[in-house]
């Protein structure tokens, strides 16, 4: 059976009858069960005598979830359908995936997050817990896949969520969000995932004294403990789901990178707060040096917030510029990176984790730069005073930390200055795209975390691209898969950021995303390619109603550097056929009665 959006589907086998058929997600398709499907399987009488096509259930859904009065009881509502028709929820969110993205991802999932004890419905995935690391495997079996059932495995600790730091178990919704933004941009089959909560205890007290808090109740596990834990969770899941892509999300500072760091060599492994938020804002700038027309290799960049998120998106720019042939100690002078207090520096010392040393500035080079006594370093606005950035990028969580001074001191010295306040949610932005407009007059070329809507000034509308980590994480790992790769590559992640940004300008589902990693694209910073030409030099990145084009381009790109690396064990062949072939679609296949 062909879906009309291309994907060849076989039957699917039902052993289940009466309400355990209802009962389950995975096979439950409520009232578009046929006549003959409802005798087979012993549900007449069940469901309602009418049956519905799936477009009508589709209406049916979209009119119930518009009837929801907060952005909150819309993402319950979809999560209420995903745990009783998952075909279903991923249609529904396919079909309105601009619109729904923030709802089942962030910023709404923030706000289920936390409150995850109290309006608990129903587990989804699987809980592992520091205090029984016995248990892994058997946790882990649990879930009902085999060894060659699992490509994609989503885990997270809680620590880090979002911009709203520590929330424990709650933070099961990020895996679970991720997993669906990973099938309804990419079409990763959801039947061969599998969201992880790895819940090592909380540091929060207002969970600790919840008295419906679901996790475990002491504070997080010391680091002896929490390395064993992790090493067993590693070790475990890669002997059970041997083809499976660990996926880290939302580990806290001081773990996430050392993890990547263990793990990325051995497995094939992938952070997002790391890797994929350094790959999108890649992608940004890339889009933004095009529109300067000069060189990335010339380029100053400020980096302000130099946690897990902020150096990830140096390590990026650093390797695009070693790749145009500076070398690594070149690319790291063109960096400027801050955080919590002021710019690093090396006369920091104990204050600098091992992954921002490389960025540190030599104290003799800024002996006379301003220093704030409360940080007590050399504050934002005199690093931008004194280093003249042409590109500024946000990753501090601090809403408002570009200040109209700031901005207008940046743009006083650069023609066309790049700003990327990338932290989310909104109001957690360093800035607002129309005052970093009217601050440059017009001149800034802007992308953000969060979704802005377009900006109206002097006549024009300004698209605002969105560096949402969504252009980049769901193809990457569809194309991972595809490629059965080995390991996942600075290459790979090169290939993913090029192939957003050359999307940059298209509009619509192309006819070959094999472009992506060729040498087609557009030379200019566009939005969309029906805006007008102010609309074209604000926006730095692909729109999100595309992102199901966006995450096919990605992962044929990828698929090709997994192939030229050396790291790919499949037989690819045509990439471009073989993304599009694996690609899971949200349609009822047949039913066969076992």
């Amino acid at each position: 059976m062909s879906d009309a959006r291309g994907a060849t589907l076989g039957p699917v086998k039902i052993a289940a009858r009466g309400r355990a058929v209802l009962a389950d997600p995975r096979i439950n398709r409520g009232t578009a069960f046929t006549e003959a499907e409802r005798r087979a399987l012993d549900l007449v009488g069940l469901v309602p005598p009418h049956v519905l096509t799936q477009e009508e259930q589709v209406a049916r859904a979209y009119t119930q979830y518009r009837e929801q009065p907060s952005d909150l009881a819309k993402n319950v509502n979809l999560s209420a359908l995903h745990d009783r028709n998952e075909t279903l929820f991923y249609r529904l969110v396919g079909d309105h995936l601009e619109e729904m993205l923030p709802i089942v991802y962030t910023p709404t999932v923030g706000t289920a997050i936390r409150r995850y004890s109290n309006e608990y419905r129903r587990p989804r995935g699987v809980y592992l817990s520091v205090d029984a690391p016995g248990d892994i495997e058997r946790s882990l079996r649990a879930s009902g896949l085999g060894a060659d059932d699992v490509d994609l495995i989503v885990a997270t600790d809680g620590e880090g969520i979002l911009g709203i730091g520590d929330w424990g178990v709650g933070g099961i919704d990020i895996s679970v969000g991720k997993l669906a933004v990973y099938t309804a941009a990419a079409g990763i089959d959801p039947r061969r995932t599998l969201p992880v909560m790895l819940d090592v205890g909380t540091n929060r007290q207002e969970l600790l004294d919840n008295p419906l808090y679901l996790g475990n109740r002491h504070p997080r596990a010391d680091r002896a403990a929490y390395d064993a834990f992790i090493d067993a969770y590693v070790t475990t899941a890669t002997r059970l789901f041997p083809g499976a892509l660990l996926h880290w999300e939302d580990f806290g500072t001081a773990n996430a990178r050392r993890i990547l760091n263990r793990y990325r060599d051995q497995v094939c492994t992938f952070n997002d707060d790391i890797q994929g938020t350094g790959a999108v804002n890649l992608a940004a700038v890339l889009s933004g040096v095009r529109a300067t027309g000069v060189p990335l290799r010339e380029h100053r960049i400020v980096v302000f917030g130099a946690g897990t998120a902020g150096i990830g998106v140096a390590d990026q720019l650093r390797d695009a510029l070693v790749a145009e042939g500076l070398s690594v100690a070149e690319a790291n002078a063109r960096f400027w990176c801050v955080d919590r207090y002021g710019l690093l520096t090396t006369d920091q010392n104990d204050q600098l984790h091992d992954f921002q040393r490389p960025y540190a500035r030599r104290t003799d080079e800024t002996s006379d730069w301003r220093r704030d006594e409360n940080l007590p370093g050399i504050p934002l606005d005199e690093v931008v005073r004194q280093a003249r950035p042409t590109i500024l990028i946000g990753t501090s969580g601090q809403g408002g930390a570009f200040t109209e001074e700031i901005v207008r001191a940046m743009a006083a010295h650069t023609e066309r200055p790049i700003i990327l306040p990338m932290s989310n949610p909104t109001d957690l932005a360093e800035a607002t795209p129309a005052d970093l407009l009217d601050w440059t007059d017009g001149k800034a070329l802007v992308a953000t975390g969060s979704p802005f809507a377009p900006v109206e000034r002097d006549g024009t509308t300004y698209e605002i691209g969105q560096a949402n980590n969504a252009l980049v994480f769901p193809g990457l790992g569809l194309g991972t898969i595809v490629a059965r790769a080995s390991r996942i590559t600075d290459g790979m992640l090169r290939a993913a950021a090029d192939a957003v940004a050359r999307r940059t300008g298209e509009t619509g589902e192309t006819g070959d995303a094999g472009g992506a990693d060729g040498a087609g694209g557009t030379d200019g910073a566009g939005g969309t390619g029906s805006t007008s030409a102010a609309r074209q030099d604000a926006s730095l990145l692909p729109p999100v109603r595309d992102l199901r084009a966006t995450s096919e381009a990605v992962a044929v790109a990828v698929v090709r550097a997994a192939v030229a690396e050396g790291v790919a064990r499949a037989d690819v062949g045509d990439a471009a056929q073989a993304v599009r072939a694996a690609r899971w679609e949200p349609v009822y296949p047949p039913v066969e009665v076992v």
